[in-house]
């Protein structure tokens, strides 16, 4: 990443995060045109294109910016000492137009206005929880799979995602610029304004329990043995003296 300008990393997460938001409300439109009322059917087909997209998304730009899409991401890497904080604002800022414009996007290609406030309720103690555990669980897999097998990391999130549409009561928004681009879209995967703050609040505390933890988990112990110095190649002794 070091390879790109600030300018080109913040531009890498605007358009992936855009593309992200087009795919999360234009295949709720689609999947709740399609379904026939059958809500089950519907987030079904919202599901999978989310998880599809985010994969091959994450795949395009990891190596530009990082692939963030997520104000909740660029903040936990910033604090674990993994992304400067001098680039947070730059990407923030990024990702929520990138969002906002995603939604406009979905609209546009579906013949709806350009934004709407949206009135699906999701309200309550059981919403904002999963928003928590939702969020806790999406850094989980960033962080174990970063540490220890980088590459699975894609399929590791968009598996986690996928998943997390189901069990979390809230769908598993676990994403700030999301929330908020979100409540601009009066569709299927809407969430109205009136229940915007506790999502963010609860995606705070889901946050900052990861990076608390996961600080503690993978931090060595005091009395850790160092790790063994390799031993010095061996010359093979097939091989003549004059060239080894």
């Amino acid at each position: 990443m070091a390879a790109y300008s600030l300018v080109r990393r913040a531009a890498a997460e605007a358009l992936a995060t855009a593309f992200l938001l087009a795919v999360v409300v234009g295949s709720g439109i689609m999947g709740e045109r399609l379904a026939g009322g059958n809500v089950a059917v519907a987030l079904l087909a919202n599901t999978l294109a989310t998880g599809a997209g985010l994969f091959m998304l994450i795949l395009a730009f990891g190596p530009v910016s990082g692939a963030h899409m997520n104000p909740v991401v660029t903040l936990a890497e910033a604090a674990r000492g993994k992304h400067p904080w001098a680039d947070v604002p730059a990407y923030v800022i990024a990702q929520v137009a990138g969002a906002l414009l995603g939604v406009w996007s979905a609209h546009m290609m579906f013949e709806l206005e350009a934004f709407a406030w949206s009135q699906h309720a999701r309200a309550g103690l059981s919403q904002a929880f999963s928003e928590g555990v939702a969020t806790f669980g999406l850094l989980a897999v960033i962080f174990a799979t970063t540490r220890a097998r980088p590459s699975e990391t894609p399929h590791a999130v968009a598996a986690y995602i996928t998943a997390a549409y189901w069990f979390t009561a809230s769908t598993s928004f676990a994403n700030p610029a999301v929330t908020l681009a979100r409540a601009c879209t009066d569709t299927f995967s809407g969430i109205r304004p009136a229940d915007v703050p506790a999502f963010l609040a609860a995606q705070a505390l889901g946050a900052v329990a990861a990076v608390l933890f996961f600080h503690w988990l993978f931090k060595p112990a005091p009395n850790a043995a160092p790790a063994a110095e390799p031993l010095p190649a061996v010359p093979n002794a097939a091989q003549p003296a004059e060239t080894r």
